[in-house]
């Protein structure tokens, strides 16, 4: 699927910062993807991929955060929305102790460590299921993909292998 949206954006859009910070957006990739994608694919200089993506990725964590309790309301209504907020839910509660214990700092380490099902998407869902107040979710949040984007240079620009 990534292979795909990948494929679209570099099909229809022309300018590397701006498929950067496209593929930041979606919940697949996240900057995980962008970033190197960035610096590697689009001939970016990391600073420069590491601001759209991080950009990309905060931007789109802004109406997820505003957004997501309205929208699980309205849509729980009907047994197929209720199926899939209660899948989600309970698999962010599974997936966020470290929130609930920590809180905030949960919230920034568990953005910030760039692994799969971490991040700016489903740290949004753990901020709004924990109850954090807006303000400390966005800086949670921001502060984490800060962390995140910082590792993930790293290792795209030195070409550390973590596995194998």
């Amino acid at each position: 699927m990534l292979e795909s949206v990948l494929q679209f954006f570099q099909e229809f859009i022309q300018d590397p910062r701006w498929i950067t910070f496209l593929l930041a957006m979606t919940p697949i990739g996240e900057l995980r993807v962008a970033l190197p994608w960035g610096i590697t694919f689009g001939g970016m200089p990391w600073f420069e991929a590491y601001i759209w993506a991080v950009a990309g990725n905060f931007l789109i964590s802004i109406p997820i955060v505003l957004l997501l309790g309205p929208t699980s309301s309205f849509l729980m209504r009907w047994s197929m929305g209720e199926r899939f907020f209660n899948w989600l839910f309970t698999r962010t509660r599974r997936k966020g102790k470290l929130i609930e214990t920590w809180e905030f700092l949960g919230l920034v380490i568990f953005v910030g460590i760039p692994l799969p099902v971490t991040g700016a998407w489903t740290g949004a869902a753990a901020a709004f299921l924990f109850g954090l107040s807006y303000r400390k979710s966005f800086l949670a949040i921001f502060l984490g993909l800060l962390m995140s984007a910082t590792i993930v240079s790293i290792i795209t620009v030195t070409g550390v292998k973590l596995f194998g």
